[in-house]
């Protein structure tokens, strides 16, 4: 029998290898089956019987030395067999291969900048397994997909989430994000959306929602929309992961670069963002020896490669504004000006309230708070802005430093209507208990 012999301290160990393959693995080995029979569902699930058959086997017989080939063949090899016992499936399936083949573009100029095309740099051989999942990140954010199921097929099939826990980082219930993802690959079935890489003339047009995506999923991890904690760190690092693999697949593309660089800047300041209780402690407040000094380098360098060869792009501009945060000894000493200027950039770039959110709160800095108080005054008859908590969030902490303490009551009270994680609208809740009654 399978595992015969082997102690409980060994099948552990065994089960800890097969996880942390399937962690590194499982997004290439899935790309690689959706490029070779076209199906998602059906990639999912022999995905799923080849982890199970490594579960029996490895125990007793060893993690073999190609742990993704092992899985890729054995996963191979259950597809053929379910398609050898269902015609009609397989019939099916030879269509969609024939749309892909029709829809494959021709080779064109080298996009990638490393005379090798899409994948130069990955760490995987042509002897190897292929690096497909360029393919199945532009498949998952394709824009024929509603923009939430991009990302709750993302978080599926790239970050390797559960429906559960892709369920939980959306504040849904389970059935309910099932039926998500089940539209999404309906949709993608159903259209025929090929699984391919965008030729070099659709680059340009794709790559920033597929940026968009993993921007998506690091915001959410980065500040809960809801919930019991600030931070969802889990989804902070998958998104940090997928970043770094689309890096990686398009090392000459300045703005996977500049995304990476973000996540990262931002994501060395998450232990000092919490206090003991898990309350949310404010920038200037932090502890910044707590910050991680090794990822805010490497931040910096993936910068300077992001502004580095003709116009910045928005995450490139974020991240340097970011790095600057970083750099600071303390609020004091940051480079207002700079920032200031960045958002000016910024703003052209992408315009959005948010930004200029964002801009006025770092203007206060530079010129005071009346001048920034300003600026959000000028944006009250913005809309978007009306259900987002940081605007009356940051309006109240420029009205409480002008000595405005009633108005800022009623501005901390705004936002606590609509703040959603419980740490956030606790220390919403001591700000208003500074206030006097009836304030």
């Amino acid at each position: 029998m399978p595992g015969e012999g082997v102690s409980p301290g060994e099948g552990r160990v065994a089960a800890e290898a097969v996880e942390a393959v399937f962690r590194e693995e499982r997004g290439l080995l899935l790309a690689s089956l959706v490029r070779r029979f076209g199906d998602l569902d059906l990639a999912e699930e022999v995905t799923s019987e080849a982890i199970e058959a490594a579960l029996r086997h490895w125990p007793a017989e060893g993690v073999p030395a190609r742990p993704g080939a092992w899985l890729l063949t054995t996963a191979r090899r259950r597809a053929v067999d379910r398609l050898r016992r269902d015609r009609a499936y397989a019939a099916r399936l030879a269509v969609l291969a024939a749309d892909a083949e029709r829809a494959e573009p021709a080779p064109g100029p080298d996009v990638s900048g490393s005379g090798q095309g899409f994948g130069s740099g990955s760490g995987f051989g042509s002897d190897e397994l292929p690096d497909e999942r360029l393919q199945l990140f532009f498949t998952c954010a394709h824009p024929a997909l509603a923009a939430e199921d991009r990302t709750a097929l993302t978080l599926r099939c790239l970050a390797g989430l559960t429906t559960p826990e892709v369920a939980r980082a959306f504040l849904v219930p389970t059935a309910t994000m099932a039926q998500r993802i089940v539209r999404a690959k309906k949709k993608i079935r159903e259209a025929r959306i090929p699984f391919r890489v965008p030729g070099p003339d659709e680059l340009p047009g794709r790559l920033p929602g597929v940026l968009q995506v993993v921007y998506s999923v690091f915001t959410e991890g980065y500040a809960a929309s809801s919930g019991p904690r600030l931070q969802r760190l889990d989804l902070a690092e998958e998104a940090i992961r997928l970043a770094r693999i689309l890096h990686r697949l398009l090392p000459a593309e300045r703005e996977s670069a500049g995304l990476l660089a973000l996540l990262l800047l931002v994501h060395a300041r998450r232990d000092a963002r919490t206090g003991p209780e898990g309350e949310p402690v404010l920038l200037e407040d932090q502890d910044r020896g707590r910050w991680d000094r090794p990822m805010i380098e490497e931040g910096r360098a993936l910068v300077v490669r992001a502004l580095t060869g003709g116009p910045a792009g928005p995450y490139g501009v974020q991240a340097a504004i970011a790095a600057l945060h970083d750099e600071a000894t303390d609020v004091a000493a940051t480079d207002w000006p700079q920032i200031v200027a960045l958002y000016d950039v910024l703003r052209t770039l992408t315009p959005s309230p948010v930004v200029e959110v964002n801009r006025a709160v770092a203007v206060a800095m530079r010129d005071g708070p009346g001048a920034g108080l300003a600026l959000l005054d000028a944006l009250a008859g913005e809309p978007r802005l009306r259900a987002y908590p940081p605007y009356a969030v940051a309006r109240g902490d420029l009205l409480g430093r002008l000595g405005r303490d009633g108005e800022a009551a009623a501005a901390y009270r705004e936002a606590l209507e609509l703040t959603g994680t419980e740490p956030e609208r606790a220390a919403l809740r001591r700000k208003l208990g500074d206030r006097k009654p009836g304030e």
